[in-house]
């Protein structure tokens, strides 16, 4: 699904106006989905987002939100030069709101 999606934005999004209501753009919301929920989650997640993706509704932020438990993660200090892409926001429990890092050296 991942690979469709990146087919999209590359060959078919840039051939459309930019008409997403959301930031993340509804493509970029369901790979993030899809990268980080399981397929069924994700499936309907995105299928929601591009429902509401209409002018029947206001738009603007709807970062993408995860169940994830952070209790066992390690920090390896050999990886310690890896570029951060994502924040994880926490939203309520083990919930959190994906955050892509945006910036010009990247």
């Amino acid at each position: 699904m991942r690979n469709l999606i990146r087919f999209y934005q590359k060959f078919i999004s840039p051939l459309k106006p930019n008409s997403c209501r959301y930031y993340p753009s509804c493509s970029e919301y369901a790979l993030w989905q899809f990268e980080n929920n399981s397929f069924l989650k994700a499936f309907n997640a995105s299928f929601l987002r591009i429902l509401r993706c209409n002018q029947f509704f206001k738009g603007g932020f709807d970062y993408p939100l995860i169940k994830r438990d952070f209790n066992f993660v390690k920090f390896d200090p050999s990886k310690r030069n890896l570029k951060l892409k994502l924040w994880f926001v926490p939203y309520k429990d083990s919930k959190y709101y994906i955050v892509k890092r945006v910036n010009k050296d990247d």
